[in-house]
């Protein structure tokens, strides 16, 4: 089909745009767009379906191409729109797949870029000038569309040039391909099965296209360099100077826009992360959290919530009846959430901080792109804890439920994807900030009051602040009680059985006086909340720095789930404690340590 409505977009009017032309070209555009429609409806391509990226390994065309092309702070606010609107179709295009044969239509494939599907005043070349027009600056996207279906082999079955060159645009190599809702459309059709990947980071556009096996050829076309006189280049509403255009007074007042606004979206009210958004937070940022009131944090030019998800997720976790179950439940809950959360990050916010519990949703769906990112790390990496937990599985196949906490494979990549790209790690942990180096902002753990002195005495009662499950280290503390006949006192919960203490005098608690030692040899471990509190009240701790402490009195660093490693530190005694300690009569400690939730 051959359709060619250039008259409706080439520039052949003056220099200034007049409101005679501009009613003039409005008229073209309603009339393309209607004859658009009836053959669309007539026999238009059908919508292509997103599809896992398995199954096309051969990559058959990439365009890598910067977001900011243009740093003037006339141009901020269009090109911040720009970046937004390719935020926007990234999530509708990521992913899809195209039979050989069939044909991609930017349009049938993006629909209208409309206000009211999230679309936002951006660059678009209009009349021969670059103005904020909302869905402005997809053309980027199409461009770099045609230059990877180039690559590919694809048949072009329709492709427009710009009217006018845009500078630093891919205009004069001759890879461009204009776009305008709907009447001025990019087709191509694939010769064998292929599937389009379209991201972006904070500072590219990456597209891709992939396919399944073929016989090998090179597709790539060298590029046809077009020459182009000094009328043909763009001019910008922001930089041109021309004021009284009747352009520039309507269309300039939809890119104004605050600078330096930034969004909060977290989860996880942690004292420390709570401090931390106190101190960074500005006037006109923005603020989003499941349940917004457990943050005591003020100051925000807007608050949002998401309450009822935030139930349905607490209620589905407290229902599930296994752990497989529960990390399904919370994970399902928890990208509900940042879909909700993500629709009230502003088009404008340039740095986002975000929970890492939301992170990988809100980086697959491209919530994310072309933005700052900031981290609230509250857990090791997904691929770095799996890692961990396998190697112990492998060693020990017997510890069932050091095998059932995983996360999807795409949750895991997501995330990695996210973190490898942010600006900042920021958490209270000191093994997960010591991962990213620079990057990290180790942040103190809050103290609970009270600093007494360390108790010295011989270790007889020890407690296990648990969960008893495997990654926690509860086969090492069972061994190390039994070899030196100790008395354990539980606090958590119990998933390893009835009978795993078997052989062990066990006591279950909520009283820890008499306590002589804290003890938490862990794989893994978020919150050291427990822990804290023993150093505070002057018990020794005994833990791994799976648990995120750093060196400090009282602690001894044990190895993680080493029963042998954990049974010598108990015999040695606290690390700092003094020679000749007393080794008579058991001497109680004097404070009482309540558990706290962890």
């Amino acid at each position: 089909m051959e359709f060619t409505p250039q008259a409706a977009y080439t520039d052949e009017m003056s220099d200034q745009p007049t409101p005679l032309s501009a009613f003039v070209f409005a008229g073209k555009v309603a009339a393309f767009r209607a004859r658009r429609l009836l053959i669309d409806l007539a026999s238009g391509p059908t919508k292509l379906r997103t599809v896992a990226a398995d199954g096309f390994p051969d990559a058959v065309g990439r365009s890598d191409t910067p977001l900011w092309s243009d740093e003037t702070l006339a141009e901020r606010a269009m090109q911040r729109g720009k970046v937004h609107n390719l935020r926007v179709a990234c999530r509708r295009l990521d992913g899809l797949a195209i039979p050989a044969g069939a044909v991609f239509s930017f349009w049938r494939q993006l629909g209208p870029p409309w206000a009211s599907r999230g679309f936002v005043p951006g660059r678009m070349l209009k009349q021969g000038c670059l103005m904020p027009v909302v869905g402005g600056g997809l053309c980027q996207l199409s461009n770099a569309l045609y230059d990877v279906a180039l690559q590919a082999g694809c048949a072009i079955l329709e492709r427009h040039a710009h009217s006018r060159v845009i500078p630093g645009s891919v205009a004069a190599l001759g890879r461009d391909a204009t776009v305008a809702w709907n009447y001025v459309d990019l087709r191509f059709a694939p010769d064998r099965d292929m599937r389009l990947t379209v991201r972006m980071d904070k500072d590219r556009l990456v597209v891709a296209l992939t396919g399944r096996p073929a016989i090998a050829s090179d597709h790539a076309l060298a590029p046809a360099v077009r020459t182009i006189s000094p009328s043909g280049i763009a001019r910008s509403c922001a930089s041109c100077g021309e004021t009284g255009c009747h352009m520039h007074r309507r269309e300039m007042r939809m890119a104004t826009v605050p600078d330096g606004r930034a969004a909060f979206l977290v989860d996880e009210a942690w004292p420390e992360f709570q401090s931390y958004v106190r101190a960074t937070r500005q006037p006109v940022d923005w603020f989003a959290a499941p349940l917004a009131r457990r943050w005591t944090v003020e100051g925000f030019a807007r608050r949002f919530d998401a309450p009822v998800a935030a139930i349905r997720r607490s209620l589905a976790i407290r229902w599930a009846k296994s752990a497989a179950m529960r990390r399904q439940s919370e994970l399902t809950s928890t990208e509900a959430i940042a879909n909700r959360l993500a629709r009230h990050l502003p088009p404008d916010a340039m740095a986002v901080t975000v929970a890492q519990s939301l992170l990988p949703a809100l980086w697959r769906d491209g919530h994310l792109g072309g933005r700052s990112v900031n981290v609230l790390m509250t857990r090791l990496p997904a691929w770095l804890l799996h890692h961990r937990l396998d190697a112990a599985f492998a060693a020990h196949p017997e510890r069932a439920s050091l095998a059932d906490f995983r996360w999807p494979e795409e949750i895991v990549r997501a995330e990695a994807e996210a973190l490898a790209q942010a600006d900042r790690i920021i958490t209270p942990h000191a093994e997960i900030a010591a991962l990213f180096g620079d990057r990290a902002v180790l942040l103190p753990w809050t103290q609970p009051a009270g600093q007494a002195a360390a108790v010295c005495h011989p270790i007889r009662r020890i407690a296990f602040p648990g969960p008893t499950i495997a990654r926690k280290g509860a086969f090492a503390v069972r061994e190390a009680a039994r070899v030196l006949d100790l008395e354990v006192v539980l606090l958590g919960a119990d998933f390893e059985g009835e009978n795993f203490w078997d052989g062990v005098r066990v006591t279950r608690t909520q009283d820890w006086n008499g306590v002589d030692a804290v003890v938490q040899p862990a794989l893994a471990e978020e919150q050291p909340r427990r822990l804290l509190r023993a150093l505070a009240m002057g018990i020794p701790v005994f833990a791994s720095r799976a648990c995120g402490l750093d060196h400090r009195p009282g602690l001894t660093i044990v190895p993680p789930d080493d029963a042998p490693d954990l049974i010598a530190a108990l015999m040695r005694g606290p690390t700092g404690s003094p020679m000749g300690c007393p080794t008579g009569s058991h001497v109680e400690s004097p404070l009482s340590l309540e558990p706290q939730e962890a």
